[in-house]
């Protein structure tokens, strides 16, 4: 069951990372967004889109922290897509039960406050983890699935996060040891 609120109109779509750069859909306004209590981080076992069941990879999810706050991208859909975008993104986010979603209030960088669908990690689900970043590097250098490497999800969310000047210093960190690393096993 879905927590969808009942309004006409436009919805709007929090993403902190690969929506930042791979939304799958045309929104009619984006924004800089905050989402407070929630912090990005790599706290979800990746069994399909960037690892295997056999081995993991790790992706992006919104940890619930109390005096935390997460800096993305909201992304306005018009009414007439709204079902069509929902449904894409329920295919897409909830290919299995780790993510949850949730419509949270965030902030635009213009001060409006708006209601933003926002999948957040079930920390009582098998894929959360709470891991080191030297483990969490070791795991991205190499692990690899069904949309491609891992190394690649962590770089672009990095590198279109700073293009839009955000500062993540946990993803600047596994950027610079994860290519260290993958350099490293090459030389």
């Amino acid at each position: 069951m879905h927590d969808t609120p009942e309004t006409d109109g436009p919805m709007w779509v929090f993403g902190y990372g690969s929506l930042i750069w791979n939304p799958g859909f045309t929104p009619v306004e984006t924004a800089i967004a905050t989402l407070p209590g929630w912090a990005r981080s790599f706290c979800m076992r990746s069994i399909h889109h960037r690892g295997t069941p056999e081995d993991p990879g790790l992706v992006l999810a919104l940890d619930e922290v109390a005096d935390a706050e997460c800096h993305g991208v909201a992304f306005c859909v018009a009414e007439p897509e709204r079902a069509h975008v929902l449904a894409y993104l329920r295919e897409r986010e909830l290919v299995s039960s780790a993510y949850l979603e949730t419509w949270q209030q965030v902030r635009l960088a213009d001060g409006r406050e708006v209601q933003a669908v926002t999948y957040v990690i079930d920390p009582a689900h098998v894929q959360y983890c709470a891991l080191a970043l030297e483990e969490q590097a070791e795991i991205i250098a190499y692990a690899h699935g069904g949309r491609g490497p891992n190394h690649e999800y962590l770089t672009n969310t990095a590198d279109h996060l700073a293009e839009l000047g955000i500062e993540d210093t946990d993803l600047t960190y596994l950027a610079k040891r994860v290519r260290s690393l993958r350099d490293n096993s090459l030389a």
